[in-house]
């Protein structure tokens, strides 16, 4: 079975990140729990990347569990690029924009 590396994208990271911080800040352990969670989906579509429906063009979207969160992934070159973790309340044209 092949694990293809996976690539963010930098508002991707930065998406991640806060929302870790914002998890933790409002209560100690969900920051290391949504981790986890966007994680998982992360290395289910590292190990199958059309384990998640494709939702605009070649863009996958995992959805976080426990969290109303996505990731919204392609595969491209054998890897896996991150294109957006997103809160299922923002709007879609962001990510959609970052094609």
């Amino acid at each position: 079975m092949t694990i293809r590396p996976v690539i963010f994208r930098r508002q991707a990271r930065m998406e991640f990140d806060e929302a870790a911080l914002w998890y933790e800040a409002h209560r100690r352990g969900l920051g290391a729990r949504i981790t986890f969670a966007v994680d998982s989906v992360i290395n289910s579509a590292a190990l199958n990347p059309d384990r998640h429906p494709r939702v605009f063009a070649d863009v996958h979207e995992g959805l976080v569990s426990g969290f109303p969160y996505c990731v919204y992934y392609r595969q491209e070159h054998g890897r896996i690029l991150v294109i957006g973790i997103f809160h299922a309340s923002r709007d879609p044209s962001i990510w959609q924009s970052r094609g």
